[in-house]
């Protein structure tokens, strides 16, 4: 393993445990646990704290496709090949419930917010939703033609998207249970969606290798990323909403900064298709699985000062008394106010932003390495971000004072 750079994300430790790829992968809230599915019908939980034992989890009778922790932590679904979804109590006994949820595979589990309900997702075309108390079906949603890959709630639970191999992505109202719009933009299946942390927007990937951004409230593309070589199978916003994290069947990961549109890192270290990523819910670390044949878990600690930040932070220069640089910087607080807006919830301009592609920052990961945690390698930047449009501003005064003053020395 190469030694790891200070600017890019380390591998510090890793755990093993699955005999299979692992498909799925969910922190808790306080981000002391790490859940993690796989083809070999095993659920385990890892322990962030040092030296703490994982807790194997045996109940499912085939593959397991998705885990996700309750907004409270003290409950723990999965969903499986085996048609069944199974709520767990995440602690050393490992008590869980299980009932049938659908006629085919359950691709997808995701809790409300307010952990009351619980939707799920499957090969037998529906959505479905679910109280969280005693397992009580609530309703379904049936309007996919094809297998439903994923399904989430939005961060106020008033809207659920969905995700389906018929290459659309559908938005619902939970409490009509009406389809408000079908995204049809995905040339191929359309593999994982999720809400932006504000609400306002979603994003999806898909099988035609491309990631897309959709704002939820005007319904049009706000960004396009087609940045691997093969389908992306996963992704996760930063909770700060400024950052996407992909994996992809071209074995990568990569970082993408929503604020600017560009790629910020690639990140290499599967040996085969990379099947899940997500953040941390504290946005201080990201864990990643692989379909590679003995699946571990790595753990890195926050990196040092870099590339990580320095290629996201726009540095204060030297006041200027040029038109054309007044001109520049007038259109980048422009271009900065468009995006924040439109990824933060703000008043919506009528235009698409093209996002800029830039190339990544690599990191070579052991050969040996299936199923990682990474450190925080982009917390030090939301803070640089949200400085950015304050330090532009402070050039912009520069820049009218000084040419103030070429104006008075120039009126005789």
């Amino acid at each position: 393993m190469a030694a790891p750079c200070a600017e890019d994300p380390s591998l510090e430790r890793h755990f093993k445990g699955h005999r299979d790829a692992v498909t799925c992968v969910d922190f808790s809230i306080n981000t002391k646990q790490l859940a993690s599915g796989s083809m070999d019908s095993c659920l385990m939980v890892w322990h962030m704290k040092p030296q703490s034992r994982a807790y194997r989890f045996a109940g499912h009778k085939d593959a397991i496709t998705c885990v996700n922790f309750s907004p409270s932590g003290h409950l723990l679904a999965s969903g499986s090949r085996d048609k069944t979804v199974r709520i767990w109590v995440p602690n050393v006994k490992g008590e869980s419930t299980a009932f049938r949820a659908h006629t085919a595979t359950v691709r997808s589990v995701h809790f409300c917010s307010d952990g009351q309900s619980f939707v799920t997702a499957s090969d037998d075309k529906t959505v479905k939703v679910w109280a969280t108390h005693r397992q009580k079906f609530l309703f379904s949603l049936s309007q996919h033609i094809n297998w439903v890959r994923c399904a989430k709630f939005s961060p106020d639970g008033r809207l659920i998207v969905s995700a389906s191999d018929d290459k659309t992505v559908k938005l619902w109202d939970k409490n009509s249970r009406e389809c408000v719009h079908s995204y049809c933009e995905h040339g191929g299946f359309v593999t994982y969606v999720d809400f932006h942390p504000s609400g306002t927007c979603i994003a999806a990937a898909g099988m035609d290798n491309t990631v897309k951004v959709w704002d939820v409230r005007t319904h049009r593309l706000l960004q396009h990323y087609q940045l691997h070589s093969a389908a992306v199978n996963g992704l996760s916003f930063h909770p700060s909403g400024n950052y996407l994290i992909t994996a992809s069947s071209d074995s990568t990961l990569k970082i993408l900064d929503l604020m600017e549109g560009r790629l910020l890192y690639t990140l290499h270290g599967h040996q085969g298709p990379a099947t899940t990523v997500a953040f941390s819910r504290t946005g201080e670390y990201f864990a990643s699985g692989g379909s590679d044949e003995q699946p571990e878990v790595d753990f890195s600690g926050p990196p040092g000062r870099g590339r990580s930040v320095e290629s996201v932070q726009s540095q204060p220069q030297e006041p200027v008394s040029m038109p054309q640089t007044l001109t520049s910087t007038l259109e980048h607080i422009v271009g900065q106010l468009d995006v924040l807006t439109q990824l933060r919830g703000g008043s919506h301009r009528n235009q698409y932003h093209s996002p800029r592609r830039a190339p990544g920052t690599t990191t070579q990961g052991s050969a040996k390495s299936r199923m990682w945690i990474w450190g925080r390698t982009l917390t030090k930047t939301v803070s640089i971000l949200e400085q950015r449009l304050t330090l532009t501003e402070d050039k912009l005064k520069q820049c009218l004072e000084n040419q103030q003053l070429i104006m008075q020395r120039a009126t005789p």
